[in-house]
């Protein structure tokens, strides 16, 4: 089939034609979606969605022949950048740095798949030209992510309780489905505090939501700690460490999409309900559920308190992902299966590292 062209509205509200190679190569082949039907998908939703991604650097997880094949993850702009898209250049945790393209409208969106883009991850900081934007998260990401013996419907009971939890830190959560088992709840939050805090946030927060349901949820690093609970993934609050963006698709059999849900319908949903063919029909019929996030900015002062006490009770750093560099309080990098445990402090289990955490009811 030749080239299509896939017009998308502009931010001065003109159109821009985005140019479609190979439109009809099957990227979904159990469901037949082919790359120009997500070109239109994008362009669809493309209104809901550029609240969410708009101006941030987008890491693009492409799969040239479709989503049984290869895949890989493009932080630099692939060749060929149309000249109305804007690269930042960003720093990465060697301390290297590289551009990165800015979602700035439709039709850079529409762009990345043209570049075979099945799923985007924007960076949780906007590229604007406040001094030190880009180091200074304004969103809490938190990811709940079920591991083998539990599944979604867990995840949807402890981001209730999460709720809770982010209210007394001060903070208003939003949740999404993951486009997978999971659930995503996002906060955002003034861009005061660089990466490393705002991590310390998270697990702060990770380890509150552990204290209230211990059988439920956990914050171990190590898989075979985690047993048939919900993974609170602390570590998706690394600077380079990003999350599938709100109405972006998945590349899993239906064409999931990780989608922007209200409080008062997440546990009547399934993760089914919301696909590529599904969505942008949704997305024309109801309200956005996230419609007050940009007035519900909260400030992780409270987590940090939390952090701060933990740290003073004992409680020692997290692993950090394994292609960081060590970082300062770090505990070993040792799976504890293999650790010699000559510490009589050490506890398997919890922290996976020096102790469990400490009882403490929740608060009244």
């Amino acid at each position: 089939m030749a080239d299509a062209q896939v017009e998308c509205p502009t931010p001065d509200g003109g159109t821009r034609a985005v140019r479609i190679s190979s439109p009809d190569r099957v990227l979904w082949p159990q469901d037949g979606i082919t790359k120009l039907d997500l070109a239109h998908y994008i362009r669809d939703v493309g209104p809901a969605m550029l609240p969410r991604v708009g101006g941030r650097p987008m890491t693009l997880q492409r799969f040239p022949t479709g989503i049984e094949g290869e895949e890989f993850y493009s932080k630099n702009p692939p060749k060929g950048l149309p000249a109305h898209v804007r690269t930042v250049l960003m720093t990465y945790p060697s301390g290297r740095k590289h551009p990165q393209l800015v979602v700035d409208e439709i039709a850079t969106a529409v762009w990345g798949v043209q570049m075979n883009t099945v799923t985007f991850h924007p960076w949780p900081v906007r590229a604007t030209d406040a001094e030190g934007a880009l180091d200074r998260p304004d969103e809490v990401r938190i990811d709940l992510d079920p591991q083998p013996g539990c599944g979604f419907r867990e995840a949807v009971e402890a981001a209730y309780v999460l709720r809770e939890v982010l209210a007394e830190a001060g903070l208003t959560g939003f949740p999404k489905t993951s486009g997978n088992r999971g659930v995503h709840v996002f906060c955002p939050i003034e861009p005061a505090r660089e990466f490393l805090d705002v991590r310390h946030g998270v697990i702060a927060i990770a380890r509150e939501l552990e204290r209230r349901m211990p059988d439920e949820v956990t914050t171990a690093w190590w898989k075979e700690e985690r047993g048939q609970r919900i993974f609170v993934d602390y570590n998706q609050a690394c600077r380079d460490r990003t999350i599938a963006a709100a109405y972006s698709p998945r590349p899993l059999p239906g064409a999931p999409v990780s989608m922007p849900v209200s409080w008062e319908s997440l546990r009547d949903i399934a993760p089914g309900d919301f696909t590529v063919r599904t969505v942008p029909d949704l997305v024309g019929a109801q309200p956005d559920p996230w419609t007050a996030y940009d007035d519900a900015v909260g400030d992780l002062g409270v987590a940090m308190l939390w952090w701060e006490r933990d740290v003073a009770e004992g409680l020692p750093e997290m692993a950090f992902p394994p292609d960081y560099p060590k970082m300062p309080g770090e505990p070993p990098r040792v799976q504890p299966s293999k650790k010699r445990y000559e510490d009589e402090d050490y506890v398997p289990g919890g922290t996976g590292y020096l102790r469990a955490h400490p009882a403490r009811p929740p608060r009244t």
